[in-house]
């Protein structure tokens, strides 16, 4: 199928989902109304009038993903790929049971997308997948739910933003919390001054993670096309500690805890602050707990300057639980007239300058912060359901590829600076590194030959 056909049919049933009902009722906070099973819903919706969605990667967030918007009565889960067998095989069976139809189990994700019926990808494979696949799947004419970060560098960030303007396609990255109901109401009291003009913003994330140990290279498992796995990055001999999680501590095909959690933290700040661009990053941090393969920091501070109004910073530490007020995960945004402090839930407080608390906004439903797999199902369908009205009525989304490269970026910027070793000027016009080529070596990364991601 050529490539202009498949995105003439993608487009033609994108103009048939906006015409199409929306929606059978108000739905709950989980996706499904009161009384009614996912299954009850198949009878009721027809084919057509939903969102018809592949996901690719499907091994630990991305089952959470498939099976969740399995979930909502407004999609169907059509197509599964995964490189490990097992995964694939698990998730569709998951999937099967949820929606009582069986997703096509497609190993390769690009087959996947010649099918003209399927609305949008979910992209949830591991980070130095999550733009190359976003920018094919955009050019096969679909929509896509990406998983954050949405790039494994600043150049692919700005590849996403150009495809999402030359194909015009909705492209949602899964930074949640955008969308979640509380936080929003958080956010919106900052913006109308409750704690006054807010000049900082603090967050953290805190994890006990053993160590990786040090890889043994062996030969690759039956159930593995490492090949498709490796993808766009340079190829790397395959040993027993990468996969599945590890490869998140490896710069080939992760980016660190700084884009594996402070992406969400570094997302709020950003939101809560009103800033786009920094003026200054500096980054300090190193591998200090264990001797192992793990490259990446485990511990790691991350400072962003905006001009001289305002300023953030990121504390990350990866072995070392401690909580931060109280939390192990979180924000604290600080004013002329008092404190916004944000725990990771869908819950936060307000202080006074004298510490007294004067708003105290609770969560009634469970989050986990630290569950790598699905910390808040409920809440996360909210912003999927943002994701389907996008598509099918034009709802502006919660978190734009724009919005989702420059809260990455700054995630980025840490990194580079602490590569670097170096304080970062940068063009807060665009994000770019000024005078610095050593750092600049960092924004675009040396890929497999015939893989790399283009417009």
């Amino acid at each position: 199928m050529s490539q202009n056909s498949t995105s003439s049919n993608s487009a033609s049933r994108r103009d048939f989902l906006k015409k199409s009902l929306t929606g059978t009722a108000v739905l709950t906070v989980g996706g499904v109304l009161p009384g009614f099973s996912a299954k009850s819903y198949a009878n009721i919706l027809g084919a057509n009038d939903k969102v018809r969605l592949g996901v690719m990667g499907v091994n630990s967030r991305g089952f959470a993903l498939a099976t969740n918007f399995a979930l909502q009565p407004n999609c169907e889960v059509v197509s599964i790929s995964d490189v490990d067998s097992k995964a694939a095989a698990k998730c569709v069976a998951g999937v099967e049971k949820i929606q009582n139809r069986k997703p096509k189990e497609t190993p390769d994700f690009r087959k996947a997308l010649e099918d003209k019926d399927m609305d949008g990808l979910i992209v949830a494979a591991p980070d130095h997948w999550h733009a190359p696949a976003a920018i094919l799947a955009s050019k096969a004419g679909k929509h896509v739910y990406l998983e954050k970060p949405c790039s494994h560098n600043p150049h692919e960030g700005e590849l996403l933003m150009a495809v999402a303007a030359k194909y015009k396609n909705v492209i949602q990255m899964g930074n949640q919390r955008r969308s979640w109901p509380n936080v929003k109401q958080a956010i919106k009291e900052i913006h109308d001054g409750v704690i006054g003009r807010p000049y900082f913003a603090k967050g953290w994330y805190t994890n006990n993670r053993p160590t990786i140990g040090t890889g043994k290279a062996t030969a690759v498992p039956s159930w593995l096309n490492f090949d498709l796995w490796q993808g766009p990055a340079p190829r790397k001999a395959y040993k027993d500690n990468i996969i599945h999680y590890n490869w998140h501590w490896f710069w080939n095909w992760g980016t660190g805890e700084a884009l594996n959690n402070g992406t969400h933290m570094l997302d709020l700040m950003r939101w809560g602050l009103q800033v786009s661009y920094p003026t200054k990053v500096s980054s300090s941090g190193g591998r200090y707990r264990y001797q192992d393969d793990w490259e990446t920091p485990d511990t790691q501070v991350i400072n962003l300057e905006f001009g001289k109004d305002k300023f953030m910073t990121w504390e990350g530490r990866s072995c070392n639980s401690r909580n931060i007020e109280g939390s192990s995960v979180g924000v604290s945004f600080y004013g002329e007239k008092g404190t916004l402090e944000y725990g990771g839930g869908n819950a936060y407080k307000i202080y006074d300058l004298d510490n007294k608390v004067i708003k105290d906004v609770t969560n009634d439903m469970p989050i986990d912060p630290r569950n790598k797999m699905n910390p808040s199902q409920a809440l996360d369908a909210t912003h999927f359901q943002n994701f389907v009205e996008a598509i099918k009525k034009g709802t502006p989304l919660a978190s734009d590829i724009i919005s989702g490269h420059q809260s990455t970026l700054l995630c980025q910027l840490g990194n580079i600076a602490l590569r670097s070793n170096s304080i970062l000027d940068i063009d807060p016009t665009n994000g770019h590194i000024k005078n610095n080529k050593e750092a600049q070596k960092f924004w675009k990364r040396e890929y497999e030959k015939g893989w790399e991601p283009t417009l």
